[in-house]
């Protein structure tokens, strides 16, 4: 048996959405060997990195060649798989353990298209369907169901796909996800073109209510989510209007940590969380200064401007024109001449009170 090597996955899907008129990126390319050994591979000058199944790194492009391979269910969670490589496995028999048709296509090295599982029919049709019952096995892809939902939002989900989503959140697979991979998933869906269709569809298969029923997706909170994909507005700022309904700051802060979201959109999320219900509210100097204060202007310039951002989607109405200028004059305020004013006494009071004064007179010219 020779070795062939085929193009698979998601680059195979997007080149056949381009040709239907698509504007699907060119991203990066899955490879995958038949026929061969990691012997072999070695004897070509592969370099192998794979911990758990063979993977190699092509020693020009170093571009990721996986061995075809077939895998059983061992345990519960997306760790509970044993894997099968061997010169026997077929392409057909590697592409059956991905999880959606459209993704389970590969291209030989003269441009055919392999298809056993019909993902061309569903592209054409813009439907979403597992390959096999497989599907099941890995709670992991219902995630990835929900993500690729939120990338094509033209597309539906198969009534039998849903079903079998049920059918592994009754059975408690899903209890299984771990936070990180949850987390890995969530962030990658919300960064899509549509956000609040991930949300949905994790809704209608239960998934949303059995991991995340803590998480109050309202109407404002989809408008707002919708209007940052429109305004392509970064993971960070999409996270924090996600949990913008969050009342608790304890709790807040322990859901973040437990799905390892990183420090920075934590960062993002809390003082989203905490102020963006006093914005409305900002009459006097004194309501302004107290706010920049806790937004951190001085220390987190990039942090405010995000937060403004995603406020801008939480509040399309929004008017940041007399916010803006009583930030410029909060910021710009020379607070090393206040401190020698001063004269050592009270210090941090007297600079203040000259942040308060250049608050007020810009107030004074905007109002």
């Amino acid at each position: 048996m020779s070795m062939q090597i085929y193009k698979v996955g998601g680059c195979v899907r997007d080149r056949l959405l381009r040709e239907q008129g698509v504007n699907a990126p060119t991203g990066d390319i899955d490879w995958v060997v038949t026929g061969a050994t990691p012997e072999a591979m070695l004897a070509r000058g592969f370099m192998p990195v794979g911990a758990d199944f063979p993977v190699f790194l092509h020693p020009r492009t170093h571009e990721e060649y996986a061995l075809a391979r077939t895998e059983r269910k061992t345990a519960k969670g997306y760790h509970g798989f044993t894997f099968y490589t061997a010169p026997d496995v077929t392409l057909e028999e590697d592409l059956r353990r991905r999880d959606l048709t459209i993704n389970a296509m590969a291209e030989d090295d003269k441009g055919n298209i392999i298809d056993p599982w019909g993902g061309q029919a569903d592209l054409r049709a813009r439907v979403l369907r597992h390959v096999s019952e497989a599907f099941c096995e890995d709670p992991v892809r219902i995630l990835r169901l929900a993500r690729f939902a939120a990338r094509f939002p033209d597309f539906t989900v198969a009534p039998e796909t849903l079903a079998l989503c049920r059918q592994m959140v009754a059975s408690g697979e899903v209890d299984a996800l771990v936070p990180e991979r949850t987390w890995q998933e969530l962030r990658r869906g919300l960064a899509e073109t549509n956000p609040v269709r991930m949300i949905a569809v994790l809704e209608d298969c239960g998934v949303w209510h059995r991991i995340f029923a803590d998480i109050a997706v309202t109407a404002r909170v989809r408008e707002a989510l919708l209007r940052a994909a429109q305004r392509k507005l970064d993971t960070a700022q999409r996270t924090a209007l996600l949990f913008s309904e969050f009342d608790d700051p304890i709790k807040l802060r322990q859901r973040l940590q437990a799905l390892r979201i990183d420090a920075d959109t934590i960062s993002l999320c809390e003082v989203f969380c905490r102020l963006h219900s006093t914005l409305a509210s900002l009459r006097e100097a004194d309501d302004y200064v107290a706010f920049l204060e806790a937004a951190d202007v001085l220390r987190r310039p990039a942090r405010f401007d995000a937060f403004l951002s995603a406020y801008a989607a939480f509040e399309p109405n929004a008017n940041f024109d007399v916010l803006g200028q009583a930030a410029r004059a909060f910021v710009e305020t020379d607070a090393g001449a206040a401190a020698r004013r001063a004269q050592g006494k009270n210090v941090a009071q007297a600079v203040r009170q000259a942040r308060l004064d250049a608050v007020k007179s810009a107030l004074r010219i905007c109002l």
